[in-house]
């Protein structure tokens, strides 16, 4: 495995908690076992959940437990002009068009590509979405072994950005792990089923060799709820505050 390169991306959205701990810990692990490095990337594409006082915290909380990155690599906010080179490429070979239906209109996971055919121009009002044909993206997951997934039966046209101006995280972490070179993307299990769509993806993005997955189990508050920066989890600040070390924080994920 020379050359690994992967990336630990917190959205500053809210503070670390137990469950970024773990991630880290796998993504630090990995790549120290190989030779290889970390990526640190603020994944602030939502620009309306994203607070700065979030992002000061996580990157506190960060070195008080001795995770180092050996790159700081640009943040999503600043990777407009990226995103939109790449997708001249997908336009221009006709994979994306504009979307006028709301959360309401899709009604769960699976978009029916209602708007498909419709001819709906790409303005900042609209959602922009990219084809996602019928076929199986087959692929091994490190912890999880032999993996298929057809995008087109789980998600449908694949929304790359919303109607408030924001790049998905389907895009954004997409594009940013294949321009940045990550070769290893180590993160929970509960997106492994994201795995198959950005495999697609980036390789209509022009990814010739896509990215090796790793999805690791989560911590679980209950059977069947995982922790919740929202909730406001096992907050590493709180614990912290609690007088707990960083060693048994580490421990504890």
């Amino acid at each position: 495995m020379s050359g690994v390169i992967t990336r630990f991306a917190p959205a500053p959205t809210g503070f670390l908690h137990l469950g970024h701990v773990r991630n880290a810990r796998y993504v630090w692990e990995f790549a120290r076992a190989h030779g290889g490095r970390v990526l640190l990337r603020i994944e602030d594409h939502d620009r309306q959940r994203s607070r700065p006082e979030f992002e000061d915290a996580i990157l506190k909380d960060l070195a008080w437990l001795g995770f180092v990155p050996d790159e700081i690599v640009p943040r999503q906010s600043e990777r407009d002009a990226a995103y939109r080179q790449v997708l001249d490429g997908l336009v221009a070979r006709g994979l994306v068009y504009g979307c006028t239906c709301t959360r309401a209109d899709v009604g769960g996971d699976l978009y029916a590509n209602t708007c498909r055919g419709r001819g709906i121009a790409l303005t900042d009002d609209v959602n922009w979405r990219v084809r996602m044909d019928p076929g199986v993206e087959a692929f091994v997951d490190l912890l999880m072994g032999p993996q298929a997934q057809d995008p087109s039966q789980q998600c449908g046209d694949l929304m790359i950005r919303d109607r408030l101006g924001n790049w998905t995280y389907q895009w954004a972490a997409t594009i940013d792990d294949y321009l940045q070179g990550v070769t290893h993307v180590i993160r929970g299990a509960d997106l492994l089923d994201s795995t198959g769509r950005q495999i697609r993806l980036a390789r209509l993005a022009g990814r010739n060799e896509p990215a090796v997955f790793l999805h690791h189990p989560l911590i679980m508050k209950s059977a069947t709820q995982k922790l919740s920066k929202s909730d406001r989890d096992t907050g590493v600040r709180d614990l912290r505050a609690a007088g707990m070390s960083a060693e048994t924080i580490r421990s504890l994920s």
